[in-house]
């Protein structure tokens, strides 16, 4: 999901984030919850961007949760279970299964 936007002032709300040092110099990390590294850094996330990127997000899920039950069958869909992470930029990513070996994320449950 996009994570420009952010605009100065705006308020922000604090996400614990991986941050590697040698690929942002800067200190603008955008990495997320999910990083290769171990430390982690605090940041606050603009909460402008991450409330448009995660309402993004759900409005496509539901539209394609909409397709699915639209299908019918024997073994219709009740429930969906989708992990995401946010970046420190407020975007929002989705976690597929090979990735998700850590607890840390936010799990989305969507219920018929």
């Amino acid at each position: 999901m996009d994570t420009s936007g952010a605009v100065p002032g705006e308020p922000t709300l604090p996400f614990w984030v991986s941050y590697d040092e040698e690929s942002d110099p800067d200190g603008e990390d955008s990495m997320g919850l999910f990083g290769n590294r171990q430390e982690a850094v605090l940041r606050g996330v603009p909460l402008g961007v991450l409330r448009k990127n995660l309402a993004d997000a759900v409005d496509a899920l539901q539209d394609l949760f909409a397709e699915v039950a639209a299908r019918g069958g024997p073994l219709p869909l009740r429930e969906a279970q989708l992990s995401v992470q946010v970046t420190a930029a407020g975007g929002v990513q989705f976690v597929g299964s090979a990735q998700v070996q850590s607890s840390r994320g936010i799990v989305l449950v969507f219920r018929q």
